[in-house]
């Protein structure tokens, strides 16, 4: 197997989902969960739900299900989430300042700790109780301590150099949402998020339906 290489990452993409879950029913003072309840909230089948919460390691009780603290640390150790994840953000726009604005990055221990851009009109300002910075001095604020991801936000045509940029300041995890395949070296992790990969899915989807109701075939 390629070095790097995640399996089940249609689970992995569903875990934050149980965890958000899983956080409001302890809040409302529940105690534990079936995994016919999270079936049921994911709109899933029930076998995917348990080979889902199998990967975690957990074990549950028979007519019980399980206890509601320990499927949340479960799967926060399955996912890495058991310590914060330091990060900094370069690309203050109106993507990077929603992302800012996520509450549920705090119950992922996901901190967003700096914020970088190059537009004058936005150094020096506070975003979502945020400075941010001077591209330019990225370097210098974040040489002698790098943060472990770092979120870039810019324009497809700026993310290249800026990736260069936080590769050569020792950043080994970038989470990028510019539409392009970064180059980066070996041991360095993207990951990439295309938000057009959603709806061109939706589009599809879109497609079938009134293919099917028109009698149209699709190839």
């Amino acid at each position: 197997m390629r070095r790097g290489k995640i399996l089940n990452t249609p689970a992995i993409r569903r875990m934050p989902t149980y965890l958000h879950k899983l956080l409001k029913m302890r809040l409302e003072g529940k105690v534990s969960v079936s995994s016919t309840e999270l079936a049921e909230y994911m709109n899933i089948e029930l076998i995917v739900v348990r080979k889902d919460i199998a990967l975690t390691g957990i074990s549950g009780q028979r007519r019980v299900g399980y206890d509601i603290n320990e499927l949340i640390k479960y799967i926060k150790n399955y996912l890495g989430w058991q310590n914060t994840i330091s990060a900094t953000l370069i690309g203050a726009g109106s993507l990077g300042s929603a992302l800012l604005g996520y509450d549920d990055f705090n119950h992922y221990g996901f901190g967003i700790e700096s914020v970088f851009d190059s537009d004058p009109a936005k150094i020096g300002k506070e975003i979502r109780g945020r400075e941010v910075f001077d591209i330019d001095s990225i370097e210098s604020r974040l040489k002698n301590a790098p943060p472990d991801v770092a979120v870039i936000c810019v324009s497809s045509a700026a993310a290249q150099q800026v990736a260069d940029r936080l590769v050569a300041l020792g950043i080994k995890y970038i989470w990028s949402f510019a539409n392009v395949a970064l180059q980066v070296p070996p041991g360095v992790v993207v990951q990439r998020e295309v938000i057009a990969g959603g709806l061109a899915m939706l589009g599809v989807r879109m497609k079938l339906d009134r293919d099917h109701d028109t009698g149209t075939a699709f190839d």
